[in-house]
């Protein structure tokens, strides 16, 4: 049994969704009410028992780098005021888990991305989180992706069904359904035309891949804008073991986009007991304003 110890998570963007905040502050390090969204994705790859996480970022991401670090002087602050809830909120971000970044040096497209991972991960298999890509559920989406991989010993993405509208959005898996969540993948479409849609199964972001999708990414001929997709190279492995498809249990939200930033903002305050309450006064207020 091959157990996922490693994951990817590509953090290399420029966020320009998010202009003018991103102009100076990486998107990644944007908070879901005070957690940055980047924290909320290695939170989820820790509780699905990853151990070392490689973030592949670029030159003006070094404000991610530094969340996860320990922070001395402000630590020594905490301590000497006596804030100890304060201080043990930032030092135990400093332990959540054994961070190595990874620069790539010029932005080539997703699969170049995972391609620059590749002299870390070494011949082991890994997981894949992309950081627009929020999942919120009871067992963690890259766990129950792992628990697959450890069982089929096969490649496996996190698949969710998407409207018609929405496919030309998505990279779209096709194959064979196993059973009501599972399909064995003969064929991946990047964004394709709904007529040409192989199914309405969407990658969201989550994958458990073998180590040979760094064979297939070599093998990869860059496409539109001279980047490497990722989804490309996933279609040659299709062709050369098996490829799964699981429909995660769990709720995604799209934190690279505005309205879905909002929405996990929302719901993410709304689970907060101090926060609750005061957050449906303000919705009350706001959607009372907007009737008039």
């Amino acid at each position: 049994m091959n157990k996922i110890r490693k994951a990817v998570i590509p953090a290399a963007g420029l966020g320009t969704r998010f202009l003018p905040a991103t102009k100076a502050i990486p998107k990644e390090m944007i908070p879901i009410v005070d957690i940055p969204m980047i924290q909320h994705i290695v939170q989820e790859a820790v509780n699905a028992g990853i151990e070392d996480i490689v973030l592949i970022t670029a030159r003006h991401k070094e404000a991610i780098e530094n969340h996860f670090d320990y922070n001395y002087e402000l630590e020594d602050t905490l301590e000497k005021k006596s804030k100890n809830d304060l201080l043990e909120i930032s030092r135990s971000i400093g332990k959540m888990c054994n961070l190595i970044s990874v620069r790539q040096k010029n932005p080539m497209g997703l699969g170049h991305a995972v391609l620059c991972a590749e002299p870390v991960i070494g011949n082991e298999p890994f997981a894949i989180l992309l950081g627009d890509d929020l999942i919120d559920s009871k067992v963690p989406c890259t766990k129950q992706l792992a628990e697959i991989f450890e069982r089929e010993n096969a490649s496996v993405v996190g698949v969710m069904e998407v409207p018609e509208s929405e496919v030309s959005k998505y990279g779209i898996v096709g194959g064979k359904m196993l059973n009501s969540r599972t399909m064995e993948v003969d064929r991946l479409v990047e964004k394709p035309a709904s007529k040409d849609s192989p199914s309405k199964l969407a990658i969201p972001g989550r994958y458990v891949l073998s180590p040979k999708i760094f064979e297939c990414l070599h093998e990869t001929k860059p496409g539109k804008g001279g980047e490497i997709q990722l989804t490309d190279a996933l279609q040659l492995l299709a062709k050369r073991e098996r490829l799964l498809a699981y429909q995660f249990e769990g709720t995604r939200y799209d934190t690279g986009d505005r309205l879905g930033f909002i929405d996990a903002t929302v719901a993410f305050a709304l689970r907060r007991p101090e926060l609750a309450n005061g957050v449906k006064e303000i919705l009350k207020k706001h959607l009372a304003a907007n009737r008039t």
